[in-house]
C-alpha cells in the first residue's frame, strides 16, 4: 500500500508541474486516439524488434562472461518470459525470473543474473544519452539538466573504459555473486555493449515517433523519440512503481507538452503505455505457453524417447 501511494504521490507531483487533469483528455475526439494503421504497425514492429534485440544482447552478454552460447531464438524466449516480472513492484522480479529460467537451460545462476545486472545498467546508461536529447531541446529551464547530464554520462563512459577501473569494478561485482570474473572480461566488453544497447535504444525511442506518426502529432525526431527514453529511465528509477506506470507516463506528459501541448501529450502517454505493454505481453504469453508445454515434454520424457 505504501509503494502505491508513493507511485501516485510522485506521478501527481509531475503531472501538476504542467497543469494536466482528465478534462484535457476528455476534450480530444474520438478519432484522434485511433492511430494510422502503416505507420501504427511499422512503429509496433520495430519495437517488437527491439524488445527482440534487447533478448539477444542478453545472451550476447552471457557468452562474454564465460557462459554458454545461447542460440537468438532461445535467449528471445527467455528474456521476454523474464520480463512479465516487471509488472510487479520492484525490479528485482525479472532478474531473479531470468536467472531462474536461464538456470533451467544449464547457465549457472551467477552467469545469468549478471548479464542481466550488467545489461540493465548499460542500457540504463545508453537509455540516459539518447534521452539527453529531451531536455537539450526542452525549455530552457531544462536545458541546463541536459548539459549536466551530458557531460556525467561522457565522464562515466571514459572512466569505464580505463582497463583497470573496469576490471576493478568487475571483480566487486561477481566477488558479490561468488563468482570469479573471466580473465577474458575487459573494457573492450564495456564499450562493445554500449554501442549495442545504444543502438537498441535508439530503436525504442525511433519506434515511439513513429507511434506520434501515426496518431499525426507531428513532431521532430529528437525530442520527440528522446522524450520516451528519459521517461523510461525516470520510470525505471522509480523502483517502487511496477514496469514505471505512473511516473513514467507523467514524465511523458512534462517532457512532450512544449512540444504537442498538454492534452496531446496526455493522450499519446496513454496510448504509449497500452502500445508497449501489448507489443511486450502478446508474444511474452505466447513464448510462455510455449516454453511450459516444452518443459511439460521434457519432465515427461526424461530420455528423450517419444519427445523433443
Amino acid at each position: 500500500m505504501g509503494q502505491l501511494a508513493l507511485t501516485v504521490l510522485v506521478t501527481w507531483f509531475i503531472v501538476d508541474r504542467v497543469d494536466f487533469g482528465l478534462e484535457e483528455l476528455r476534450g480530444i475526439e474520438a478519432s484522434s486516439w485511433v492511430p494510422s494503421p502503416v505507420p501504427f504497425l511499422a512503429a509496433s514492429l520495430i519495437l517488437l524488434v527491439a524488445y527482440f534485440l534487447s533478448a539477444a544482447l542478453w545472451g550476447r552478454i552471457v557468452h562474454d562472461l564465460g557462459g554458454p552460447k545461447i542460440a537468438i531464438g532461445e535467449s528471445i524466449q527467455l528474456f521476454m518470459i523474464a520480463n512479465l516480472g516487471r509488472y510487479l513492484p520492484g525490479k528485482v522480479w525479472q532478474i531473479a525470473g531470468l536467472a531462474a529460467l536461464a538456470k533451467s537451460r544449464g547457465i549457472p545462476v551467477a552467469t545469468g543474473t549478471g548479464a542481466a545486472v550488467l545489461g540493465q545498467g548499460i542500457a540504463l546508461v545508453a537509455a540516459s544519452a539518447i534521452g539527453m536529447g529531451a531536455l537539450l531541446t526542452g525549455p530552457e529551464q531544462y536545458r541546463i539538466w541536459g548539459m549536466v547530464g551530458g557531460v556525467a554520462i561522457a565522464a562515466l563512459v571514459v572512466l569505464l573504459s580505463i582497463p583497470s577501473i573496469f576490471r576493478a569494478l568487475c571483480s566487486v561485482w561477481f566477488r558479490v555473486a561468488r563468482t570469479e570474473a573471466p580473465p577474458q572480461l575487459g573494457s573492450v566488453h564495456w564499450l562493445k555493449w554500449l554501442g549495442l544497447y545504444t543502438v537498441n535504444w535508439a530503436m525504442y525511442a525511433f519506434a515511439f515517433w513513429m507511434l506520434s506518426v501515426s496518431l499525426d502529432l507531428g513532431g521532430a525526431l529528437v525530442p520527440v523519440a528522446s522524450a520516451f527514453a528519459a521517461a523510461y529511465v525516470i520510470g525505471y528509477l522509480m523502483v517502487f512503481a511496477p514496469a514505471g506506470i505512473g511516473p513514467r507516463e507523467a514524465a511523458l506528459l512534462a517532457l512532450l507538452t512544449p512540444h504537442f501541448g498538454v492534452a496531446s501529450s496526455g493522450m499519446i502517454a496513454v496510448i504509449a503505455r497500452l502500445w508497449t505493454t501489448g507489443v511486450e505481453l502478446v508474444p511474452a504469453g505466447l513464448l510462455w505457453s510455449r516454453y511450459v508445454a516444452s518443459s511439460g515434454r521434457i519432465t515427461t520424457n526424461p530420455r528423450g524417447q517419444g519427445g523433443t
